[in-house]
């Protein structure tokens, strides 16, 4: 069993998770997304982290402005001053994550790291803003994942990476694993973090749900939109859920009596 509690994951009930602040809802990744899922009763944001070439770390998704805002480049080959031009939807300016970060003392932060070169700006925002307890570190790189909880300096929250779901799959898919299984626990991650599949092989199973709760490791699973999907994933026994979709989960969740919003909640 994990050794060690994570305030960021003491909740009652599922984790319900604004994805990007509920991309589905509003501007994605921009501060009025974010506002409306607080007012909502949101207490976990999902967001992302990136920091431009002279390392001013941006709450963004892409790799790229292309996509969503006004303006086009490479946000790791371009100064902040010519960044922070570019509005999301061509109305909203990018968000500074450390600004997120203050500007929200109670609220938890599901932190993607995009890049390397924002690790040491996440690290020092962390810092200035005292968010230890309250940020959960992840990213789709396991390397990424080593030199930011490094960089942190501190014991936080943090989800597997690749290497550990794959480990935790093949736990779950065999009885043989016992070993890995123990190897899992003993590195301290509280939270594995997956998609319901992925190019064609079905990860959260049952069977996955119950391995990561017998060392007592909690499933979060991205991005539901779909309600029926959520209550099924609820039915399983998942701890969170990530959407862009954020009224149909708070619906969902409310219906069931597992619904607990946040002070500023309208």
């Amino acid at each position: 069993m994990l050794s060690r509690r994570f305030a960021f994951l003491d909740h009652p009930g599922p984790l319900p998770f604004a994805h990007r602040g509920g991309a589905a809802e509003g501007a994605e990744n921009s501060v009025a997304a974010f506002e409306r899922a607080v007012r909502l009763g949101y207490t976990y944001l999902e967001t992302d982290a990136h920091a431009t070439a002279d390392g001013v770390l941006l709450a963004f998704h892409d790799h790229t402005l292309d996509r969503v805002t006004d303006r086009r480049g490479r946000i790791s080959e371009l100064p902040y001053q010519a960044v922070r031009r570019a509005r999301i939807g061509g109305v909203h300016e990018i968000p500074l994550l450390e600004d997120l970060l203050g500007s929200w003392p109670e609220i938890r932060f599901n932190i993607d790291v995009k890049e390397a070169a924002a690790i040491a700006p996440l690290a020092e925002a962390i810092r200035r803003t005292d968010s230890y307890d309250r940020i959960c570190l992840t990213s789709f790189s396991d390397e990424r994942l080593v030199l930011a909880r490094a960089a942190v300096g501190r014991e936080v929250c943090s989800a597997l990476g690749p290497r550990g779901v794959a480990a935790l799959r093949a736990a779950a898919a065999t009885s043989g694993y016992g070993r890995l299984l123990a190897r899992l626990s003993r590195a301290g991650i509280p939270c594995a973090q997956v998609p319901v599949g992925f190019r064609g092989l079905r990860v959260i199973t049952l069977p996955l749900i119950r391995t990561a709760h017998a060392i007592g490791m909690q499933v979060h699973v991205w991005t539901i939109n779909d309600t029926a999907r959520m209550e099924h994933l609820i039915e399983m026994g998942v701890d969170g859920i990530m959407t862009d979709n954020v009224t149909g989960l708070r619906d969902v969740l409310d219906r069931r009596g597992l619904w607990h919003p946040g002070h500023m909640a309208a």
